[in-house]
């Protein structure tokens, strides 16, 4: 049981906000690269990917895991992009800072569920059953430049209200 329900249930809600932050994530991401305005999506991303890295911290094990690390990273990343936002309202030095901290906290939701869909899909699995073969690392390192090459972008095109 985790806040009064089974595990099962807890861990289908973490990961709905996980989709959730993913999918909205990436509307974002595209909408700053189009230069339009970022809508209620954003609010929705960034609600939804700290609810999944916090909600993360939840679940029961013993020590510290590779995922407590991911998570309590892409917090402060959240948070830095949640003072360029509502602090910084995305003037000046806040626009590039929270668009790379937004799309940093993007990759590392992806790049979490690319790797639960290493341990869980049974094909993928097959592929690298100890998350270190060739195919694992060949996704993990299209993702990385996917959005390396996207946050690059969304920085050189996105100037929220015209600035």
């Amino acid at each position: 049981m985790v806040l009064g329900l089974p595990l099962l249930h807890f861990t289908l809600i973490h990961v709905g906000l996980s989709l959730v932050g993913i999918l909205t994530g990436l509307n974002v991401l595209l909408r700053m690269i189009r230069q339009r305005p970022l809508g209620a999506s954003n609010i929705i991303f960034l609600f939804a990917t700290i609810a999944t890295s916090a909600t993360g911290f939840l679940f029961p094990h013993k020590a510290i895991t590779p995922a407590d690390i991911v998570g309590a990273i892409s917090l402060v990343i959240l948070a830095i992009a949640a003072a360029a936002l509502w602090l910084g309202n995305l003037y000046g030095g806040w626009r590039p800072i929270y668009i790379v901290s937004a799309t940093a906290a993007l990759y590392f939701n992806v790049m979490v569920g690319v790797v639960q869909a290493f341990l869980k899909v049974p094909t993928l699995h097959r592929l690298a059953p100890a998350g270190n073969e060739p195919p694992f690392i060949a996704v993990q390192g299209i993702v990385l430049l996917a959005f390396i090459v996207l946050g690059y972008f969304a920085v050189k095109r996105f100037r929220p209200g015209g600035l």
